[in-house]
């Protein structure tokens, strides 16, 4: 399951933009609000708490101060790391244009192939994928994140007079990413060692990807109400993963 989720949910959203072709942005937005605090709300819930408790090796990393009171020796460099994370996912958007989190223009023409946006939206998404070997709930959310942005992505080519094959190659390309991802973090002893790193640099992806989403102003640069039900149904559909 965790790893067809990531996978079907971009199939579907690919579907419904050749299929359907929505032509209503704000139903995408309400989408992309929702899946954005749905990601955030398990990344804080779950990933977060998970990478303070285990030091590199995932063992419970727990010292006694000079003064009595506990504390994990490893905070401050987990800290780094999630700060690791943020400037990556910004360097990557440098590239990508934002695709990740729907800042694609579907009127804008391409005189070339847009590798550079495809290649960053897969490292992003192959990040993404790594922790889900530990916490399979992240499918759910990482799953409901990349189905809004494979509509708009695919609306995006296809507007751009991009071949229709080489759409659905870049979408089955990118919807492997994430499953590959788990995969290779399943199976590849180095990364276990690395894991709580890791799992760090996801974090910063995770809460810079999200909060993005969440805290953008519409284009009318209100902060409807709308959009704040669709965050709170969010939140609240993923404590109960």
């Amino acid at each position: 399951m965790v790893y067809i989720l990531p996978f079907v949910a971009v199939i579907i959203g690919y579907l419904i933009a050749i299929v359907l072709q929505p032509k209503n942005k704000k139903n995408l937005k309400l989408l992309m609000a929702f899946s954005g605090s749905f990601l955030l709300t398990l990344t804080v819930t779950h990933l977060l708490p998970d990478v303070y408790s285990f030091d590199s090796h995932g063992i419970e990393n727990t010292i006694t101060s000079d003064h009595g009171h506990s504390h994990n020796s490893g905070n401050a460099v987990i800290g780094i790391f999630i700060m690791v994370g943020i400037v990556f996912q910004i360097v990557l958007e440098y590239f990508s244009k934002g695709a990740e989190h729907g800042h694609v223009h579907v009127h804008d023409k391409l005189d070339k192939i847009p590798w550079l946006l495809f290649i960053s939206l897969c490292i992003h998404a192959l990040f993404e994928g790594m922790p889900v070997s530990q916490h399979q709930e992240l499918a759910w959310g990482i799953g409901i994140h990349h189905l809004p942005i494979a509509v708009i992505l695919t609306a995006f080519f296809v507007n751009a007079a991009m071949d229709k094959k080489l759409v659905l190659f870049f979408m089955v390309v990118f919807s492997l990413m994430t499953p590959l991802g788990t995969l290779i973090s399943s199976n590849v002893p180095f990364l276990n060692q690395y894991y709580a790193e890791i799992s760090a640099i996801v974090v910063g992806i995770l809460f810079h990807i999200s909060s993005t989403i969440i805290f953008e102003s519409n284009e009318d640069h209100k902060f409807n109400i709308s959009k704040l039900i669709a965050i709170i149904i969010g939140v609240i559909a993923a404590y109960f993963i």
